[in-house]
């Protein structure tokens, strides 16, 4: 990311997993009927609320909620901000 973007407070900035291309039975899956992904990788992260220090970093893969977060265009790219509290957990 080559502009420095800073969320606040419990915010994160997330990038998304690409969308699946192929089914594992190799039926390609057409622009509209594909389903918005639900990872992703922490690009930033806020500094937390007062009393509740952040739990993921940049660099995690977390999976997050279906409807969860606001699409936001940076560079050109397309990036998920929505709260920590959106984020279900952190993929190994």
């Amino acid at each position: 990311m080559s502009t420095s973007f800073k969320p606040l407070a419990d915010r994160v900035l997330i990038e998304p997993a690409a969308a699946e291309q192929v089914t594992a039975s190799g039926i390609i899956i057409p622009d509209t009927a594909k389903e918005k992904p639900l990872r992703g990788t922490v690009i930033a992260a806020g500094d937390g609320k007062k009393d509740e220090p952040m739990s993921v970093k940049v660099g995690d893969a977390v999976i997050f909620g279906q409807y969860s977060g606001t699409e936001i265009k940076i560079d050109g790219a397309t990036y998920l901000i929505m709260r920590e509290s959106d984020i279900y957990g952190i993929i190994g």
